[in-house]
């Protein structure tokens, strides 16, 4: 799908999958990365015993890097958000077989500001194992206070795929099949927001100085004009000098 054909897609539907960004190899490599970091089910926010995470994913692993990053990606967050929009939190999940449906939400629900209204947030689902499903309301982005009355349509992203969810689109997980599913998701924010983690806390500066330059600014390091961002007065990108 060329550029304009994304957009169109994701302006109408607000969600679009794009296909094989990841190779087999690649999904069974980062798997393979992660899944040491998982901690035991019942620790997340859902408190599902069926659910396993990685937390302070950056701090553990470079395994995602290519993710956060990925030019494919980041070209069409670039025209969705304005410039030097941050990383706002990054979610590596497992949900185990048998895990109940997750019941309809939005993204960027924790924002106070009232529907419709366009998205302040993205979010990037990459998808490395074939049990990953969702439920999705196409259209449902351009909602004002109402919620899902009717039932939505299922998305069976394939592995290697990046599924982008704008943050104003109707949501769920329905009940996970038999196979485990491993994604990991990248939401990124305008600029002038708060994010949901505190990247400039952790990881870290030493950590970030083994990311990508694109990344380092998403995490925080940049200036939003025409100030937001200063660290004693200066573009905190001085803190790498």
């Amino acid at each position: 799908m060329t550029g304009t054909g994304a957009m169109s897609a994701l302006h109408r539907d607000g969600h679009l999958v794009l296909r094989d960004l990841l190779t087999p190899a690649g999904c069974r490599r980062i798997r393979e990365e992660l899944t040491p970091l998982l901690r035991p089910a019942g620790r997340d926010p859902f408190r599902s015993r069926h659910t396993h995470r990685v937390y302070g994913v950056l701090h553990n692993t470079r395994a995602t890097d290519p993710l956060i990053d990925h030019p494919g990606v980041l070209a069409l967050v670039d025209r969705l958000l304005l410039p030097n929009f941050l990383l706002s939190q990054l979610e590596v999940v497992e949900v185990g077989p048998g895990a109940p449906a997750r019941p309809p939400a939005y993204d960027d629900r924790h924002y106070p500001v009232p529907r419709p209204r366009p998205a302040l947030s993205v979010a990037a689902l990459w998808t490395l194992d074939p049990g990953t499903t969702l439920t999705v309301w196409p259209g449902s982005h351009r909602w004002a206070g109402r919620h899902p009355a009717t039932p939505g349509v299922l998305l069976a992203p394939p592995p290697g795929s990046c599924t982008l969810l704008l943050g104003t689109l109707w949501h769920a997980r329905p009940p996970q099949p038999s196979l485990p599913s491993l994604t990991v998701t990248a939401h990124y924010c305008e600029p002038w927001l708060r994010t949901r983690e505190a990247f400039l806390l952790s990881p870290g500066r030493d950590v970030a100085r083994q990311l990508s330059a694109r990344t380092r600014r998403m995490l925080g390091y940049s200036i939003h004009p025409p100030e937001l961002g200063l660290v004693d007065g200066m573009h905190p990108h001085r803190l790498f000098a």
